[in-house]
């Protein structure tokens, strides 16, 4: 019989340091099996990094710079028509009254002329007369006109 030379034994299911990635440890879990598992560093997180200031848009400065004028413009309009509101009042009821005179004037104007010529003279209106003959039946038509 021939003996076998023993060999070492070698098990299969783990692996050497140098075939385990970055970040995986070699860990015993508490029933005492010894597993492959990631771990988290204990370093410092990343500092967040520090807001940039940016900075203000045109748009914001030119309207940051119109809004008090605008808003003066505006007070200064209420201002005004304040001032003006008694003339704009009369400016009103006078042109209520330019407006009932002119009404006034195109319900009274045809009313005037028409006395104005019936006063003018009292003969009798001119009658025109028309006469017209015609012989046969396809014949000439004569015609006088009167005016009396």
């Amino acid at each position: 019989m021939t003996t076998v030379p023993a060999q070492p034994s070698v098990r299969h299911d783990e692996m050497l340091p140098h075939e385990i990635p970055p970040g995986v440890q070699l860990v015993t879990l508490p029933g005492g099996i010894r597993t492959l598992a990631y771990t988290q560093s204990l370093a410092a997180p990343a500092p967040q990094p520090v807001p940039v200031a940016q900075p203000i848009p045109t748009w914001a400065k030119t309207t940051a710079l119109l809004a008090p004028t605008i808003g003066s413009g505006v007070a200064a309009g209420g201002i005004g028509l304040s001032y003006a509101a008694p003339g704009l009042i009369a400016m009103s009821q006078a042109l209520w009254a330019a407006v009932a005179l002119i009404a006034a004037g195109a319900i009274a104007l045809p009313l005037l002329l028409g006395t104005a010529r019936r006063s003018r003279g009292r003969a009798a209106p001119t009658q025109i007369t028309q006469n017209i003959t015609a012989t046969g039946l396809f014949g000439r038509a004569n015609g006088t006109i009167n005016h009396r």
